[in-house]
């Protein structure tokens, strides 16, 4: 024991500087680091513990005087595992930065005890818990930590102030410290998308140095205090999406250095301060969603700004120019100008087009009158044009053509008349086009058709539009939505193009259109009769007067036949019609007309509910539909049904389409509480590959549920409906394997089960991913035998259908397996004990390391 002890003592250093001449401590330590990870992309594939120095590995750098590591930077490697105490060796180590990679678990507190670090960046990982204390305390070097974009929760610790800057979008709570003022070097502050609240701390406007100050999305409440003109080194203010109030500070005049202010979405209340004039370098303002009263200001636009958000407040008065004067340019810079969503009255002043480099104009959702005005086609940069929901009159001018850059022009709900200028088609960008909802006349022109980029949607609906369409519209290869519905068109709608797959609501209201969509078929045209002259013969002899008679009998019975034939006809059909009418499943009362429009954009807001009407909620944009509500749930656009009901496809206002479930559970369900809490609940489970769930209407007797709508179809019809049995490539099949599991993965992840997982519910969208959808909905049916769900409606295991019918019989899939197994005929086709079984995080990992042959390999 003694010698071994002597041996240890004596020997020691010369073992140690042995290991320091074939290993070094920078060389020790990274290798040993790697030891603890998951590297799947072999990034780390040149860390060579032979090397003398690691200066030439991926991802290192040294100090070239003294060869010794000074640079850590493994960003976006998708490395997994933990960081452990061997970078400690790395005893010069400046900048360490691990963003964007999975690592997972809390921050380790060793970072404390990195004395030279300078920076730290271990954003867009998977760290959670909370942010240790230490880390801190002894950072007085350190000038840049970034720990954004993680699952971090808890206070933001006290020693903060003992560091330089701190970016955010994590989950932290509480208020900012009050010795945040301390950070006297501080640049750059970033506390947004946390849940932070209460008042800015005093000792804030300490941070004289501070050029960059963001709190958007938070809950900070109260009014933002005068001091904040103390922060003279401010270029950019961002304390939008909380809930301050009060009115704006004038001491905001005072950031003479401002460039960017952006107060939107809070509870400010009275005047926009004209001492915002003194802000001569700023370039954006955005007060949008407040409570701002007061006429709009005509000193903005002498600001030089380049864009103007004022839109959600409560501004009045009329359009005022008159500080435009022909020789001013400080307006010209201006490319963005969104006014909309106030109470602005008069006309649109023709002096608009001096606003020479503008790209987006939104005056919508106002009081204004007057025609559009002529001058509007001078705006050469503009790209975006929204005039709509306002009280215009006289017609589109011609001069339209002359807007070249137009992508997207919106005058839908004016009273606008007159023609649709042809000149339309000189505005070769747009993609969108939508005059619905005022009253214009004359035939839809063929101009449109020449708009070859136009992609997202054509609306002329509920106008006095009339004649046929132009066949050349069927060019349009690229149009998703395109809507003529309440005009007063005639004639054969267009075969080819968009029109083969066009929803019924896009064309109904036309009572004279024809064609096989609207199951109207257009009348025969046939060749005039040729006419024959009684007196005449075949010799060109007269006919004898017996003969002559004869003819004219036949001729009277003839036409008798006819009519008789016409009225059984005219008959056959009105007695089909009526058959079909009660045939059609019929919407409950309060489905048609009897929704209370609203949102509940947070899923927490219910609104008000009258007994005699329904309640409909969305979740996210507007709540209107195109077609109205009398075809929501049109027989003719009917897209499938399942074990919970019928799907109906619909276009919202805004040109989204829309898939609506009719629940056929209704007497299954206890309470519109509970129907309301767990479909709140389902709404804001959001993935990828899961169908998304828009908003629904309740009634004690019908439940509708509003989800996005999948234009690809489901996996069922790409299987069994296709042309052949491989109408699927092994490829396109794993990548919807994958898919879906990543589905359910999300799903257990937020403590929700499927219940109903088969091929059916499996959609696909245009660019071939898949949507799972139907998803928790056995939440809603309390008083159902938990077994029902336990079926389990597969189709990958045989390639089976989930019910067979055959020629006598109907065969299930679930039973056969059972009784598979019932046989001992299944073999390795499951796991007997649930417990071996990989979860679905597993199932994903599993399948993402398997690599997919090529195409040729599976014939």
């Amino acid at each position: 024991m003694l010698l071994n002890l002597l041996i240890s003592l004596f020997l020691a250093p010369i073992l140690v500087q042995s290991t320091d001449q074939a290993l070094n401590d920078d060389v020790l330590g990274l290798i040993v680091f790697k030891a603890g990870l998951s590297d799947p992309e072999s990034k780390l594939n040149s860390w060579n513990e032979d090397d003398d120095v690691p200066c030439n590995w991926v991802g290192v750098k040294c100090d070239p005087r003294t060869n010794r590591v000074s640079e850590l930077v493994l960003n976006g490697f998708s490395l997994s595992g933990h960081i452990g105490k061997s970078l400690l060796r790395l005893q010069f180590l400046r900048i360490l930065s691990l963003s964007k990679n999975n690592f997972t678990g809390s921050i380790n507190p060793i970072l404390a005890q990195f004395q030279s670090l300078r920076v730290i960046d271990l954003s867009e990982n998977g760290l959670s818990g909370l942010i240790p204390d230490e880390i801190f305390r002894q950072c007085r070097f350190l000038r840049v930590i970034s720990l954004a974009r993680n699952n971090l929760s808890g206070p933001i610790p006290d020693s903060l102030s003992s560091c330089s800057t701190l970016e955010g979008s994590n989950k932290f709570t509480g208020q900012i410290p009050e010795d945040i003022g301390g950070c006297l070097l501080l640049k750059s502050l970033d506390f947004s998308d946390n849940s932070l609240s209460g008042l800015l701390p005093e000792s804030m406007q300490k941070l004289s140095l501070c050029n960059s100050l963001s709190l958007r999305r938070n809950s900070f409440t109260g009014e933002v205090p005068d001091w904040v003109g103390n922060m003279r080194g401010l270029e950019s203010l961002d304390l939008s999406a909380n809930n301050f109030s009060g009115p704006i500070p004038n001491s905001i005049g005072d950031l003479e250095l401002l460039k960017e202010l952006n107060l939107s979405t809070n509870k400010f209340t009275g005047s926009l301060p004209k001492s915002l004039t003194s802000c001569i370098n700023l370039s954006a303002l955005d007060v949008s969603k407040n409570s701002l009263i007061g006429n709009l200001p005509p000193w903005i636009f002498n600001l030089g700004l380049q864009s103007v958000s004022l839109s959600g407040n409560r501004l009045t008065g009329r359009m005022e120019y008159d500080s435009l004067s022909s020789k001013a340019t400080s307006y010209r810079s201006l490319k963005i100008l969104d006014l909309s969503s106030n109470s602005l009255s008069g006309e649109i002043p023709s002096v608009i087009r001096r606003f020479s480099s503008l790209q987006l104009l939104n005056l919508s959702r106002n009081s204004l009158i007057g025609s559009v005005p002529i001058t509007i086609g001078e705006l050469k940069t503009t790209q975006v044009l929204d005039l709509s929901f306002n009280q215009l009159n006289g017609s589109i001018p011609s001069e339209i053509g002359g807007a070249v850059s137009l992508h997207e022009l919106r005058l839908e709900t004016n009273f606008i008349t007159g023609t649709i200028p042809s000149e339309i088609e000189n505005c070769s960008s747009l993609t969108s086009l939508i005059l619905s909802k005022n009253n214009l006349t004359g035939l839809v022109p063929v101009a449109i058709s020449n708009l070859f980029l136009i992609s997202k949607i054509v609306d002329l609906s509920f106008n006095d539009l009339s004649g046929t369409l132009p066949k050349e519209l069927t060019n349009l290869s690229h149009l998703l939505i395109f809507n003529i519905s309440h005009n007063h068109l005639h004639g054969e709608l267009p075969v080819g193009g968009f029109f083969n797959n066009i929803p019924l609501s896009s064309v109904s209201g036309n009572p004279s259109l024809c064609g096989s969509i609207l199951n109207h078929s257009c009348p025969a045209v046939h060749p005039k009769p040729i006419v024959l002259n009684p007196n005449s013969s075949s010799n060109g002899g007269s006919l004898s007067p017996k003969l002559h008679r004869k003819r004219i009998v036949l001729s009277i019975i003839s036409a008798l036949v006819a009519i008789s034939a016409a009225v059984f006809i005219v008959l056959g059909v009105v007695i089909v019609t009526v058959l079909n009418f009660h045939a059609r499943p019929s919407t409950s009362p309060s489905a048609a007309a009897l929704f209370t429009m609203s949102r509940d954009d947070d899923l927490s807001h219910s609104p008000t509910i009258d007994s005699n009407y329904g309640k409909l909620v969305m979740f996210s944009g507007e709540a209107g539909f195109v077609a109205g509500t009398h075809a929501l749930l049109n027989k003719d656009c009917e897209l499938g049904r399942g074990g919970f009901g019928a799907v109906y496809q619909t276009v919202l206002q805004d040109g989204r389409p829309m898939a609506i479930k009719k629940l056929n559970i209704s007497s299954l369900i206890k309470s519109q509480e509970v129907f309301e809490k767990e479909i709140k609940k389902l709404g804001k489970i959001k993935h990828p590959n899961l169908v998304a769930i828009e908003g629904y209407y309740w009634t004690p007797s019908l439940q509708l549920l509003f989800n996005e709508f999948v234009s690809g179809g489901s996996l069922y019809k790409h299987l069994h409906e296709g042309q052949s049995e491989n109408c699927l490539t092994w490829q396109q099949r794993f990548n919807l394997i994958l898919g879906t599991a990543k589905a359910l993965s999300h799903l257990h992840q937020v403590n929700t089960i499927h219940y109903n997982i088969k091929s059916t519910n499996v959609l696909i969208d245009n660019s071939g991913e898949p949507k799972l959808g139907d998803f928790g909905l056995a939440r809603l049916l309390p008083m159902l035998d938990r077994y029902i769900f336990k079926q389990q409606d597969s189709e990958r295991t045989w390639g089976k259908r989930p019910v067979e019918y055959m020629e006598d019989d109907v065969v299930v899939l679930s039973d056969v397996v059972r009784g598979a197994l019932e046989e001992g005929r299944c073999g390795g086709m499951g796991r007997w004990v649930p417990s071996n079984r990989p979860d679905m995080g597993e199932v994903v990992k599993i399948l993402e390391l398997i690599q997919c042959p090529s195409e040729g390999e599976w014939a």
